[in-house]
């Protein structure tokens, strides 16, 4: 008796506490209450994107505070919009080209010459296109801006996760041959965890890269096609026409407040759980904190509604799928049909290449000539020596920098914040005193417009090499200690190798970003004023709003084959070298 009393007991203890987690506590009232609110905000926005077109005739972006708020709505869920097909888009494209030799021939060329097609660019040749695609309604003219704004985010990304994938260490990939795992198995177990300290970190820096363009993106003008759908850039587009300091100002600040919640709410958790991904030996002393993570952490009633998906897709990676790893060397030989299939691979895409040079040549030659290539070609050298210039000055300002704060988790979390406002601010915002400081003082704007180019690209330096420095192993921080490594020896054999392949990524996007930049830093206007940079942004710029669409394609060529060069010339190079010698092994 007992023994079934003492039985009983234990079991009236064990209901009553399944009781207690099913039932709600105050974290998960706090939890729902968040999540309710970002879902009625989000329908609330969805809703709007769904009007008819003409309703932005009949009421036009107005520069009342009130609306801010609505206005704020949708910039942001066109961002998310942007991020999440980004994300999709790294996901299949940078693995893709990872995992296939032949699909990186076409991919990473691709990518180099698509990072280097302006927003303006591929405004005016797919407006028209989504305008059709939804006749009447504005969804058409959302589609076009959402996807303007994911051609200024989604190649930083695709970037990063491509370096991650290529350098994931030795060890731990002879660890999952051992354990014989599949492609898809080793991909969710090891390389997207491996990857995805460095993906979120360019994930907040593409957020924040974004807000550049995004006057352009909602403030469309491309020839006689004109539209503006409400939003802060469209605000921002016509407080800078009506010269008004008071309405930009009004814009910082939603854009700040805007910031700062998606931040707090979004990206800090991320991180905060990703932690978990770092590569580490020893366990690490500082860890980045979140209180949205700590909230979610703390709830039971919301852990008990979403444990049947985390079940799910933790049964979703764990699937075997046929093709499994053998214990063959990482890089085995190539036959003579591997190599014959290799030189036929890369002769059908020069082929292809080729085809579309000259089509673009056939369709440029009919209406221009060879002094409008030489006016293309001297902009894009000049634009070139601008580009340069400032990558190198931007890289010595914020590697040390972003080196001090990735190695120090409460103080990275402490400015994630303000580093995303910064990376966020639009250059627009300053174009306006640029104009009255160059005016007063008959400075030359070929030399001092040249700033505005990286104001918005410089970031992707410092976020890549913060993410570097987060996910630097402590063992290797530690055995640096004990050896005493001082000063420059330890920037040079310790720190500068391990941040390297992210300091690549970023000087890359960030050069690729400083291309595209310059078509709205090379030309800045402040009401009737306009200030001119000669250079190939200015070149397209004026080409675009002119509606001249040989002169376009001339540019967005030119672009192309400088970024190409470029790329190929300088960043590829280092980037096999990071990949071959610089990884954690």
């Amino acid at each position: 008796m007992v023994f079934h009393s003492n039985d009983r007991s234990g079991y009236s203890a064990a209901a009553a506490l399944a009781r207690v987690r099913i039932l709600p506590n105050l974290h998960d009232l706090l939890a729902f209450a968040l999540i309710a609110a970002v879902v009625a905000l989000t329908f609330h926005g969805a809703a709007g994107m769904r009007a008819p077109l003409a309703g932005l005739s009949t009421a036009p972006v107005t520069l009342d505070p009130a609306m801010l708020p609505d206005y704020a709505l949708r910039t942001t869920l066109r961002m998310f919009a942007a991020i999440i097909a980004s994300l999709v888009f790294t996901f299949v494209v940078a693995t893709l080209a990872a995992k296939s030799r032949r699909a990186e021939m076409i991919i990473i060329p691709a990518l180099d010459i698509l990072q280097s097609v302006p927003v303006l660019g591929f405004l005016t040749f797919t407006v028209t296109f989504f305008m059709n695609l939804f006749p009447g309604s504005q969804l058409g003219a959302e589609c076009a801006a959402i996807f303007a704004i994911f051609t200024s985010q989604a190649w930083n990304m695709a970037f990063s996760f491509y370096q991650s994938l290529r350098t994931v260490p030795r060890d731990l990939d002879e660890v999952s041959r051992g354990f014989r795992l599949s492609v898809w198995q080793r991909f969710w177990r090891l390389e997207a965890p491996f990857a995805a300290p460095g993906l979120i970190w360019n994930t907040m820096m593409s957020m924040s890269g974004g807000w550049f363009f995004v006057v352009a993106s909602e403030a469309i003008t491309v020839g006689d096609t004109t539209v503006q759908l409400p939003g802060l850039g469209s605000w921002l587009a016509v407080a800078i026409d009506k010269q008004d300091f008071a309405a930009v100002a009004w814009a910082v600040l939603a854009m700040a407040i805007v910031i700062v919640l998606y931040d707090q709410l979004l990206f800090r958790p991320i991180v905060a759980w990703a932690d978990k991904f770092r590569f580490e030996q020893t366990a690490s002393q500082q860890r980045p904190d979140s209180w949205v993570y700590d909230l979610l952490q703390r709830t039971q009633l919301l852990k008990r509604v979403s444990a049947p998906l985390a079940w799910a897709w933790r049964r979703l990676m764990l699937v075997r799928l046929p093709m499994t790893w053998q214990s063959a060397p990482a890089r085995p030989t190539r036959s003579q049909t591997s190599r014959m299939l290799d030189y036929a691979w890369l002769a059908l895409i020069a082929a292809f290449g080729a085809w579309g040079i000259w089509e673009a040549i056939a369709y440029i030659s009919q209406t221009l000539g060879w002094a409008d290539v030489g006016e293309a070609m001297a902009g894009g050298v000049v634009t070139l020596v601008r580009v340069v210039l400032l990558i190198a000055v931007a890289s010595v300002i914020w590697v040390p920098i972003g080196v001090w704060v990735g190695l120090r988790p409460t103080v990275a979390g402490r400015i994630q914040s303000l580093a995303q406002f910064l990376a966020a601010f639009p250059a627009n915002v300053l174009f306006p005193f640029a104009v009255v400081a160059i005016v007063a003082t008959g400075a030359s704007p070929n030399i001092w417009l040249s700033p505005l180019m990286v104001l918005g690209t410089q970031w992707y330096i410092l976020f890549n090499v913060i993410a570097g420095a987060s996910a630097f192993p402590t063992d290797l921080k530690e055995a640096a200690s004990v050896y005493q490594l001082r000063s420059w020896l330890w920037w040079r054999r310790v720190i500068l190798p391990g941040i390297f392949p992210y300091y690549v990524t970023g000087a890359l996007t960030a050069s690729g970003g400083s291309w595209n930049a310059s078509i709205v830093a090379e030309i800045a206007t402040w009401g009737n004023t306009k200030l001119e940079a000669f250079g190939l942004g200015s070149y397209i710029a004026k080409a675009t709003t002119a509606g001249d669409f040989p002169r376009v394609v001339l540019g967005i060529a030119v672009m192309s084959l400088f970024v190409t060069l470029f790329n190929r010339t300088l960043w590829r190079p280092l980037y096999v070298f990071a990949e071959r010698r610089l990884r954690l092994d």
